[in-house]
């Protein structure tokens, strides 16, 4: 199962128990600093915020000023990440751990908008809006402010957007939510400031912003490797059926990491077999999501005891 407070099992949905509402929020910020890596790193102290944030705008020394430039309003997905096997090889010198996962995306997800306007903005709605964290630590404003940069350093323009975030996915669940709202902040910047989609620079910059950002911004079922950065397509997984069950808790990835208790070289054993042969597959963060959250056991339980399901 993902991480957090999902599982996998029949046809892929973002649904959960927690009651759908609606909200709409403004999400702002100015002059937001990277965060480390989310997903590999332990983490000392985990910070939960659930209160909306307020209004304002983005540094515009991070894109452009002035009158919107003209393109045509679009939208990308960014579809829910689930990882079939997740073996933790090892933790390495610097933190992080070493993991080795097969990886595929569902049809179902958050949704990013893009309009022009005279500045970044940031606006979302959907299910699960209010558990946006406050705007200093919003991935979309740190991605925007990341790709602004690489392509001002190539001398191109970057003119404002305002970017509305439809939130089906639920935080904190295990599914790459954020690292996939990154992701399509990228591709939509990528394409507004006339960059090519397979960027090179950008694709290596978006590990910066979390470990799942570049396995999120291929987009397409691989085996992933390292901390996040080396990915290797596969075409075994396409049209497959998944069930996704949340059952309404958040658990954050550093405190799934940091429940392992590895020591530098610690791991659990070999990596992925070959990507057809799922009978040795695992995944080692579940015992600890588990521990954190009883609940996330309880609903894989209910998924083994359904008909016609083997593990």
């Amino acid at each position: 199962m993902p991480i957090g407070a999902s599982a996998a099992s029949s046809k892929p949905s973002s649904s959960g128990s927690m009651r759908a509402t609606t909200s709409r929020n403004r999400l702002t910020s100015r002059g937001s600093k990277a965060s480390s890596r989310t997903g590999c790193r332990t983490s000392r102290r985990s910070r939960r915020r659930r209160t909306p944030p307020t209004p304002t705008r983005a540094d515009p020394a991070a894109q452009g000023k002035g009158p919107p430039m003209s393109f045509e309003p679009f939208v990308i997905a960014a579809p829910a990440k689930v990882n079939l096997a997740l073996h933790v090889l090892g933790r390495r010198d610097d933190g992080y751990h070493e993991l080795d996962s097969i990886v595929a995306f569902a049809d179902r997800g958050d949704s990013l908008r893009f309009t022009p306007a005279t500045d970044f903005e940031l606006t979302a709605d959907g299910a699960f809006a209010h558990q946006l964290p406050a705007a200093a630590d919003n991935i979309i404003a740190r991605a925007w402010q990341l790709g602004a940069a690489i392509a001002q350093a190539r001398g191109l323009t970057v003119p404002g957007a305002a970017i509305h975030l439809t939130k089906a996915l639920p935080v904190a669940s295990g599914i790459g939510g954020g690292s996939a709202n990154a992701a399509a902040t990228l591709r939509g910047l990528m394409k507004i400031a006339g960059l090519p989609p397979d960027d090179a620079e950008i694709r290596r910059a978006a590990l910066s912003l979390g470990a799942d950002v570049p396995v999120c911004l291929f987009g397409r079922a691989c085996r992933m490797q390292g901390v996040g950065e080396r990915i290797v397509a596969l075409e075994a997984f396409r049209g497959r059926t998944a069930l996704l069950v949340n059952p309404g808790v958040a658990v954050s990835t550093p405190a799934v990491f940091g429940r392992l208790g590895l020591k530098t070289g610690e791991g659990f054993g070999a990596p992925v077999a070959e990507a057809g042969d799922i009978g040795g597959w695992r995944n080692d963060l579940a015992p600890a999501a588990i521990a954190l959250s009883p609940v996330i056991g309880a609903a894989i339980a209910w998924l083994a005891a359904q008909p016609g399901v083997t593990h």
